[in-house]
């Protein structure tokens, strides 16, 4: 692979990579860091049942404390706010009495989500004298009831792609779109279904419809990697490093898996959301907990990656244009090594010539 520091001098190699590296490291931190310290409410979805004096003060309540943090919805009854909640209109909703606050939440939708709800209610409870009564509408599963697995699979998930992406495009070199895809697709599903068996079968961390959830994990493994196959098709090398960006550096810390795309900074909830770790913890939640519902839109997401990094294979290929894979493939369609036999004369220790076979090859 070409260096692009070769044509300078050592001493200015050592000036640009002492600047560089830290800068990538900086960013890096900045990335991770930055979201996970603004954590709070933004338009957060949620409902309130009534429309009874108690609950217009609770609005009211909530507008002043933090203006725009909540996207408010009305309901009926507390039937309805909870039908609301499994089809993942919102988060959670509040029931103010006189005397007891009755707040209503998921925590599958995400935990942070839900304290966020409690200390609401808990708040608002305290300054009228009442009290207040939690109910987890949609529960996690008793063997992950803090949702870590998730948390804590997303990111190996991620780099474990762009992986195999590499080693289809890089390490084995196929040098054939329609390999490279096929191997990609046998791929995720295979890891799909080992990734599934540790998170549930042994975890126990996504109880809820099986072919749907490793479905989902799949179309993950094959969005992160086929895109990041596509743009080494493109780009060669330099894909690589592009893939990790957006996946890692951007799509990990900005998918709102340790707490939620509303309660990250605009407009970084909503970017995570388009980008494959994004989509992908939101579906596995869906999936997993909500029977499904919400997943549509998630699901369009990783299938419209997995479109891309298809056709960038294909075109990187066969396009008009020379990409990194049809340079790669032509280079590897050079003539086979020719044997190049010389012979030469020397000389023995005892000054007698003597022949010597030379042997070098040539590139046909």
């Amino acid at each position: 692979m070409h260096n692009p520091l070769a044509r300078h001098p050592p001493w200015r190699q050592l000036v640009i990579v002492s600047i560089a590296l830290p800068l990538v490291v900086v960013a890096a931190v900045l990335a991770f860091a930055w979201p996970a310290a603004r954590v709070a409410p933004r338009d957060l979805p949620i409902g309130v049942v009534g429309a009874t004096a108690q609950s217009q003060a609770f609005v009211a309540g909530l507008e002043n404390a933090r203006p725009d943090g909540f996207d408010v919805h009305l309901y009926a009854d507390a039937a309805a706010a909870r039908r609301a909640i499994e089809q993942r209109d919102v988060y959670g909703a509040f029931a103010p009495g006189t005397q007891n606050m009755q707040v209503f939440e998921a925590s599958a939708a995400g935990p942070a989500v839900a304290q966020v709800l409690t200390n609401a209610a808990t708040d608002y409870a305290a300054r009228a004298g009442g009290t207040t009564t939690a109910t987890d509408i949609v529960p996690l599963s008793r063997q992950d009831p803090r949702g870590t697995v998730l948390m804590a699979a997303l990111l190996p998930l991620t780099i474990c792609s762009i992986l195999i992406a590499g080693g289809v495009g890089v390490v084995v070199r196929f040098h054939t779109a329609w390999r490279q895809i096929l191997a990609l697709l046998t791929v995720s599903v295979v890891a799909a279904t080992g990734v599934y068996l540790i998170a549930q079968t042994w975890l126990g961390a996504l109880p809820h419809r099986p072919a749907a959830t490793w479905f989902g994990l799949a179309w993950t493994i094959l969005a992160i990697s086929s895109a990041t196959a596509g743009l080494i098709a493109l780009l060669g090398p330099a894909g690589l490093g592009l893939s990790a960006v957006l996946m890692v550096f951007l799509g990990n810390p900005f998918s709102g898996v340790g707490s939620a795309p509303e309660l990250l900074p605009h407009p970084v909830g909503q970017l995570g959301q388009w980008l494959p770790p994004g989509a992908a913890v939101s579906l596995l939640r869906s999936t997993a907990y909500f029977d499904c519902a919400g997943a549509n839109a998630h699901l369009a997401v990783l299938i419209a990656w997995s479109v891309f990094g298809v056709a960038a294979i294909v075109v990187g290929h066969r396009g008009p244009i020379r990409f990194a894979a049809a340079s790669a493939k032509a280079g590897a369609g050079a003539g086979p090594a020719q044997p190049l036999v010389g012979l030469a004369t020397s000389q023995r220790d005892d000054g007698q010539p003597t022949d010597a076979l030379l042997l070098g090859v040539e590139r046909a």
